[in-house]
């Protein structure tokens, strides 16, 4: 995108003298989608019980909003370079907001999954957007540093999601899991109204690919279907294998019309590259991998072992730090190690950790082993970045990224619906098996991620 841009200081080559005020802004609002996952995790049990939920219902409450996110991210992030990050950042926050408030509000399930996928749309227009506003403010060592405040994010949005969400759920109620974003939402706003440099895009301003965009979300949808329905009428019906066929049709019409649009959202060709390919790989199963953590261990503790939404919340804070240093300690050795051994052993643990609790379902275990699978998963994630990034040109970092981040969401989204479907037993009876089938399920999985990243994943050098 070029653009021109009415700030003083940026049109004489200097920084924006507010770059770090805003940094700090848009990255509050940042931390507020990544929120929206893991502190509805834990409100998800009081969800289920004060509007009567089912199961699919619940599920859908998380993959509502991280597919809707994931899928309309890449048109997000067009968006911002055809019309404008300001436009667009502003336009999504607002979205995000008001639709907070209508979740919040929600005494149906069908108002409060509308909301989620209205907050999907907003954060999907939001996130891209405000990382283009980073990279534009930031040059060199700052843009380095700046980058580093926003990765970190991630983990920080993890381990204040589980002790929020407990806080909220257990005080006022779950609707202020909602509700809270509505004030911070509105003073984010205002202040980036204020402060972001104007900017014109350039003439003429290619079309965006809509269709796109419906294309691999209504696909990713058919399949995240699938795997939900599957916990109450089999794996391997004519209706799930119809709804995975319709997914596969649908991904090959999104490829195809990627191959054909004046305007893609993406170049497919990109994927066919070892190091991309891998680093997808393995974001979407590091997603999946947490999500299911939180899934399980948020329904065992509050409907097994029936502990309120606080102690529950303060019980994952132990996940939320151990992936933290799983990050911070790969991050530190993969430039000596490579990313082979890291991926591996990052998944190797996440594979021994998921199966202590599916041995001995205890809330000691259950502790124990998710924050041994969040030491791994937080290694994967570092890996996957890595990966994908490392050695794209530069013209393509921006694709490449927006890549990433949407297989984040769409493992957010398998990793609900799959759990969901196999732990539905226990879900919505007194039995254990369910969890403990979660666990295994979670465990194999991470297991053949292992061997898969032994195989796939570009030794040192390559």
């Amino acid at each position: 995108m070029t653009y021109k841009t009415h700030d003083p200081a940026a049109q004489e080559g200097s920084p924006h003298p507010l770059r770090w005020r805003i940094l700090g802004f848009l990255g509050v609002a940042q931390l507020m989608l990544i929120l929206d996952v893991t502190v509805v995790a834990i409100a998800l049990p009081n969800i289920e019980a004060d509007l009567e939920l089912s199961r699919q219902a619940i599920t859908w409450t998380v993959s509502a909003y991280t597919l809707t996110f994931g899928g309309l991210m890449l048109l997000g992030g067009r968006a911002a370079d055809l019309i404008g990050a300001k436009r667009v950042v502003l336009t999504g926050l607002l979205i995000f907001t008001a639709a907070s408030l209508v979740t919040g509000f929600a005494g149906s399930a069908g108002l409060l999954l509308g909301g989620r996928v209205a907050q999907g749309i907003g954060a999907a227009l939001m996130s891209p957007a405000a990382l283009s506003l980073v990279v534009q403010l930031f040059g060199g060592e700052e843009r380095n540093k700046a980058l580093g405040v926003w990765s970190a994010l991630g983990g920080g949005g993890a381990a204040l999601g589980v002790l929020l969400g407990g806080l909220l759920t257990a005080g006022p109620g779950w609707p202020w899991v909602f509700y809270v974003n509505v004030p911070i939402g509105l003073v984010i706003f205002t202040a980036l109204t204020r402060m972001l440099p104007h900017q014109e895009t350039a003439a003429p301003r290619p079309r965006l690919d809509v269709l796109g965009a419906l294309l691999v979300t209504a696909s990713s949808g058919a399949l995240i279907y699938a795997f939900i329905r599957a916990g109450d009428h089999g794996w391997f019906t004519i209706a799930t294998g119809v709804l995975a066929l319709l997914a596969a049709i649908g991904y090959v019409a999104f490829v195809a019309r990627q191959k054909t649009a004046k305007s893609p959202m993406m170049d497919v060709a990109l994927l066919a590259r070892r190091p991309v390919a891998t680093g997808t790989f393995l974001i979407l199963m590091a997603t999946a991998l947490m999500i299911a953590v939180f899934f399980l261990g948020t329904f065992y503790f509050q409907h097994a072992e029936e502990f309120g939404a606080l102690q529950t919340g303060l019980l994952f804070l132990p996940v939320a730090v151990a992936t933290m240093l799983g990050a911070n300690l790969t991050g530190r050795t993969i430039a000596r190690t490579g990313a082979r051994p890291l991926a591996v052993g990052g998944l190797v643990i996440a594979a021994i950790g998921m199966a202590v609790p599916a041995l001995s379902m205890h809330p000691v275990t259950v502790v124990a082993g998710t924050a041994i699978a969040g030491a791994g998963t937080g290694a994967m994630f570092v890996v996957a970045s890595a990966t994908a990034l490392g050695q794209v040109a530069p013209h393509e970092s921006g694709i490449a990224s927006g890549i990433v981040s949407t297989f984040h969401e769409f493992g957010a989204s398998i990793g609900a619906a799959v759990i969901s479907s196999v732990a539905a037993v226990s879900l919505v009876g007194d039995t254990l098996s369910g969890f403990e089938d979660g666990f295994i399920v979670a465990a194999v999985a991470a297991a053949a991620g292992a061997v898969a990243a032994a195989v796939l994943t570009p030794g040192r050098g390559r």
